[in-house]
């Protein structure tokens, strides 16, 4: 089963829409209940404003449950990053280049083995080009190491770096152009750089995720395009989303949910008091088949909480996606964290204080 079809799979299941493995894992148990998946693996570390968490697909049962494909996953969450807090920012290009070097290691990629970098994203939509913004500030070394004696070589890594565009803007899937690249260069694996889509607010421009199972490029938000992995490749594809946009429908579930609970609060943090009437019966507006608490209600029968969302979004709203306002200030700072990330893991004869010159 694609990568595709589980997200698919969770959308219908829970109501769901997300390219986040952690936001996956605890929307299956805030369902299911249980504090483990059969054939999941979580890993959390933490420090200060950071948590690492690492969770590993092992099967098609856990994949099934996760709606995410068999492989590893590392996120890391650091609300920090969006208040431009320049130490934390190179703290997390510091974890986040641990993580990927620790990616380089599964896939047996050696020291000198040619890289390929998609940027992935249309550099004329905002949300959209942290791919592209990230690409720019890489240190891009084929050209100048097949020009260079092998002395001078020590520590450099053969970079190569792409923004192909977007099909409405190319004509030709963003997949075919990487296939020739890597076919003409030789590449040894295809490094993706991606934006996202969230179920949470608190996420965006403040996650990295980290995965070896390749990505669909606009599948977050609705589309299907050829998938760059493993299997189409021939090679491995290690893909770094950031989610950037969250759907409506995310917003208008989260909201009913709370009214749902009585968790509303004022922005003093007080819980207000329940004075919302309903039309149906809220123990109804749960995404799932149970009724209220009462057996002998009277009141209108089973309404899914998917139809009320559709009704309520119809006719343009249901497809909607979200951006916070001051998305290019966040872009711009969260791409220089993932180009930092990257020089430092493909050159080890970099030093992390001339990587960070990238976070000016």
């Amino acid at each position: 089963m694609s990568k595709a079809n589980h997200q698919d799979r969770l959308f219908e299941k829970y109501n769901i829409r997300t390219d986040l493995a952690l936001e996956s894992h605890q929307a299956v148990i805030e369902q299911e209940g249980p504090p483990e998946l059969p054939g999941v693996k979580v890993h959390t570390e933490q420090e200060e404003g950071i948590t690492l968490t690492r969770i590993t697909v092992e099967n098609d049962i856990g994949a099934q449950m996760m709606g995410k494909a068999p492989g590893n996953y590392s996120t890391l969450e650091a609300p920090g990053l969006r208040v431009h807090n320049r130490d934390l920012q190179e703290r997390i290009a510091e974890l986040l280049a641990q993580e990927i070097e620790w990616f380089f290691q599964e896939a047996e990629l050696g020291e000198e083995d040619a890289v390929l970098v998609v940027g992935l994203g249309n550099w004329n939509a905002t949300p959209d080009a942290l791919g592209p913004r990230a690409v720019e500030n890489l240190m891009v070394t084929r050209h100048l190491l097949e020009m260079s004696p092998p002395e001078l070589r020590h520590g450099l890594r053969p970079v190569s770096a792409i923004s192909p565009g977007v099909l409405g803007l190319t004509g030709i899937e963003t997949g075919e152009i990487i296939m020739g690249v890597v076919d003409r260069i030789g590449a040894k694996a295809v490094i993706c750089i991606d934006a996202l889509a969230s179920r949470s607010v608190d996420r965006l421009c403040s996650t990295i995720q980290v995965s070896d199972t390749g990505i669909h490029p606009g599948a977050g938000v609705g589309n299907r395009r050829l998938a760059i992995n493993k299997e189409t490749l021939g090679i491995p594809v290690i893909a770094i989303g950031v989610p950037t946009v969250v759907h409506a429908v995310t917003i208008v579930s989260d909201a009913m949910d709370l009214i749902e609970k009585g968790s509303v609060q004022n922005p003093e943090g007080e819980k207000l008091p329940q004075r919302v009437q309903f039309s149906v019966d809220p123990g109804a507006i749960r995404g799932n088949q149970q009724r209220g608490d009462n057996p002998n209600h009277t009141s209108p029968p089973y309404v899914d909480k998917r139809q009320i969302i559709t009704q309520v979004l119809e006719p343009y709203f249901g497809s909607m996606i979200v951006t916070p306002k001051e998305i290019d200030l966040l872009i711009e700072e969260v791409s220089d964290v993932v180009a930092g990330a990257l020089n430092t893991s493909f050159h080890e004869g970099v030093s992390y204080d001339e990587v960070f010159k990238y976070l000016s």
